[in-house]
């Protein structure tokens, strides 16, 4: 039986559901791409309502990769409110890529990691995730049927990236896919993120956002 409201209405369960979802907290991310995750990370933010923009803060470092646990830690430590810090990063070719996950988890920061490369994550908003190993070829695949489905060339500065993706592709089937290419990996004894393609965790910074910042 549901819930009253101040008038002494009775409530149904899924008006008392859709009054628990969880608040939005504050979001500090921090990654070291100028281009396409800053493009699509301001994008994901700006599609959320007004009033909660303010709430989701998008650091971009000259910092070397190694470094960005560092920089989001002391960033975050200034503001805090932002009590949800992410750092978002590819493996692409760097060395150190499964030490600096483990290091954001021991400092209890997200980490938004992709592999091959965060292309491998926008294709899956067209329904699939292929099994790419480099993030040269991720990109050139990502971009060819970038083109077929929206009729433009990709471009790493597109201002509007996630917007169009959002428009052409599916980002509820997005999340589904990897969220199933993570299982999977897992089920094949792959736990290690530089062994785990193709996967990423960015999903989940887009799902939680999303989820949370319902109306």
């Amino acid at each position: 039986m549901g819930r009253e409201d101040r008038r002494g209405n009775r409530k149904s369960r899924e008006q008392s559901r859709k009054r628990r979802v969880p608040e939005l907290g504050y979001y500090y991310i921090v990654t070291d791409t100028d281009q396409t995750e800053k493009n699509y990370l301001e994008g994901l933010r700006d599609s959320i309502p007004e009033k909660l923009r303010g709430k989701i803060v998008i650091k971009v470092t000259k910092s070397r990769t190694v470094d960005l646990v560092k920089t989001c830690k002391e960033g975050a430590s200034l503001y805090p409110q932002y009590s949800e810090p992410w750092i978002i990063l590819d493996r692409d070719q760097v060395k150190d890529f499964d030490s600096i996950v483990r290091n954001a988890q021991q400092n209890e920061i997200h980490a938004g990691w992709s592999n091959p490369c965060l292309e491998i994550w926008l294709h899956a908003y067209f329904g699939s995730m292929p099994n790419i190993q480099d993030s040269v070829s991720c990109c050139n695949k990502f971009a060819t049927e970038y083109e077929r489905r929206i009729g433009q060339k990709y471009d790493k500065a597109e201002k509007d990236l996630y917007k169009k993706l959002c428009e052409f592709g599916n980002e509820e089937n997005a999340i589904k896919i990897a969220q199933q290419k993570r299982k999977q990996c897992i089920e094949n004894g792959l736990s290690v993120p530089s062994k785990m393609i193709p996967c990423t965790m960015v999903d989940e910074l887009i799902k939680e956002i999303r989820q949370k910042s319902q109306e």
